[in-house]
């Protein structure tokens, strides 16, 4: 019988503790999340892999240490509402739950929300909701939001998203540029949102979230 707990353990002192993650409320989170638990059931094998867990049509599980990474430099405060995008069967909800006071979480395909959140129900995270639409509508009607977390590539960012952000709030983002990835972290001042880099990564580019190219003769 597969021991998941210390293939959690592993994870956490193989790819989240060498990759520079030291905040206390990330690394208690992923040894406490089962993430076998929210990965098809098919890859529970591979859940503790360093890599991204396929969930069909271009859409992933992003890695432990880009994920880890991502929240190390957001430094999620526990009185903090959250908006996760691009929530797949609810892992990244989960851990980030654990780390602040409420997670409004957004899925675009009906199945796979539901699913999310039965898991979520089922590992008793009570303060995270699967909201069931266009991932670049976000959830306007429960924001302004602390943070927000993008769960995968982004060629562009859609005002409709940046605008649920509070001010003085703050968002990750992985930029897809060419072959390359960039994790952003951006904090909204006067209205807008700076972007400071943190580190390279790669991810599929979520949809609705690519870059469209003017059509030329």
């Amino acid at each position: 019988m597969t021991d998941y707990t210390a293939l959690r353990t592993t994870m956490v002192d193989t790819q989240v503790r060498p990759s520079d993650v030291t905040k206390y409320t990330v690394i208690e989170a992923m040894l406490s999340i089962p993430r076998e638990a929210f990965v098809p059931r098919d890859c529970r094998d591979a859940a503790y892999v360093g890599e991204h867990i396929a969930l069909g049509g271009k859409r992933v599980i992003l890695d432990p240490r880009t994920l880890a990474k991502m929240l190390d430099g957001l430094d999620i405060q526990k009185d903090e509402l959250v908006l996760d995008i691009g929530a797949g069967l609810g892992y990244s909800t989960a851990v980030i739950a654990r780390m602040a006071e409420a997670v409004i979480a957004v899925e675009d395909d009906e199945d796979r929300a539901a699913e999310a959140q039965n898991l979520l129900a089922e590992q008793g995270v009570d303060n995270a909701v699967i909201h069931t639409g266009a991932l670049t509508d976000g959830a306007a009607e429960h924001g302004p939001y602390d943070v927000i977390v993008v769960q995968g590539g982004v060629e562009f960012l859609p005002d409709s998203l940046t605008s649920q952000l509070k001010e003085g709030g703050r968002m990750v983002t992985l930029f897809v540029e060419g072959a390359l990835g960039v994790v952003r972290i951006g904090y909204k001042i006067d209205g807008e949102i700076n972007w400071r880099f943190a580190f390279n990564a790669g991810a599929p580019v979520l949809p609705g979230f690519e870059k469209h190219h003017a059509f030329e003769l």
